[in-house]
């Protein structure tokens, strides 16, 4: 993965975090990733494993948002090698609770 390609994935997860916190979770649903071995942590509960927990997760937590949009990312550290790539950041964002939570 070059660092281009690296800055669109996140582009493409900075517009899913949008999408998810106006109550929509198929933005999530098409840059995660299906293995087996996918993972979710987030704030509705505990983390899970494989691709079906992790769909649910998100559908859940997009239940719980309404009219929301992104307001900034905070980046702590990039890293990229030819094995792995990751940021960790912090996600500001402002949002309605509605929904069924």
């Amino acid at each position: 993965m070059t660092a281009s390609d690296f800055d669109d994935a996140i582009e493409q997860y900075h517009q899913a975090l949008d999408d998810i916190v106006k109550g929509n979770p198929e933005g999530y649903k098409r840059v995660y990733s299906y293995r087996d071995d996918v993972t979710l942590a987030n704030p509705f509960g505990p983390p899970v494993r494989g691709w079906e927990h992790v769909a649910q997760t998100l559908e859940r937590a997009a239940s719980i948002y309404r009219d929301g949009k992104a307001t900034g990312f905070e980046r702590i550290v990039t890293c990229i090698t030819p094995e792995l790539a990751y940021i960790v950041e912090v996600e500001r964002c402002q949002s309605k609770v509605g929904g069924t939570g």
